[in-house]
């Protein structure tokens, strides 16, 4: 038991220290990485539209601190999403920095639902990041799949490949079209897999419409919602 006691305090250790060096360094390269990003001119989505991509993406966005545990927020908040694309998918940097964004990058691919050092990166980005600029970046970055073999970048981008209108003139249900693919951009892509993405949308306007509420913290799929 004693032997069982010390690995586990062990690994705890070992757990502690990886996410205290993830945060130190998390701190250290943000500003070098926030030069590149989008400053804050304007919001880049109108009331509703953020109303919309909240409330199936981050419904306590304004009052987290970078991570939150709600109904049918799962794992992962827009903080998060923005510091995986900021921190570790970003420009590359290089020296001890950029062998350390390799390390962690690689870290969050092998083990993504349970990577918690991009959680303390989070939380680090939380507090140095506007929540305004954090959703300037986000907009402008989040991976929305491949649309004639080109990599869609950004919900501008997105608009106009899958809509074929500006974001600012999309309507409310045409926002929640685009906020239906952004869970799993190209297994809910409108083109190839319509099916799939029908249901998903179907389910996304039965919460945005009040018809039904997600099942718990990691309700991510509104499986039991009609569709």
């Amino acid at each position: 038991m004693r032997r069982i006691g010390r690995a586990v305090l062990l690994l705890f250790s070992l757990l502690l220290a990886y996410l205290a060096l993830a945060a130190s360094w998390a701190g250290a390269s943000a500003n070098q990485l926030l030069v590149r990003q989008p400053t804050v001119q304007r919001m880049p989505l109108s009331p509703r539209q953020l109303d919309i991509l909240l409330r199936i993406e981050d419904p306590t966005f304004f009052s987290h601190h970078g991570l939150s545990l709600t109904d049918g927020q799962g794992v992962a908040t827009i903080s998060s999403a923005v510091a995986r694309e900021l921190l570790l998918y970003g420009p590359g940097l290089t020296g001890f920095k950029g062998m350390l964004q390799g390390f962690y990058r690689g870290v969050f691919e092998c083990c993504k639902k349970i990577d918690f050092g991009r959680d303390a990166m989070a939380l680090v980005l939380d507090a140095r990041v506007s929540k305004e600029r954090q959703l300037a970046i986000y907009v402008a970055s989040i991976y929305m799949g491949r649309h004639e073999g080109q990599q869609v970048r950004g919900l501008e981008a997105a608009a106009l490949a899958y809509l074929g209108k500006p974001l600012d003139q999309a309507g409310d249900d045409e926002m929640a079209q685009l906020v239906t693919m952004i869970r799993a951009p190209n297994a809910l892509h409108p083109v190839r897999k319509r099916a799939a993405y029908e249901l998903r949308l179907a389910r996304v306007r039965a919460v945005l419409a009040g018809r039904c509420q997600p099942a718990g913290w990691f309700d991510t799929t509104y499986a039991h919602c009609a569709s």
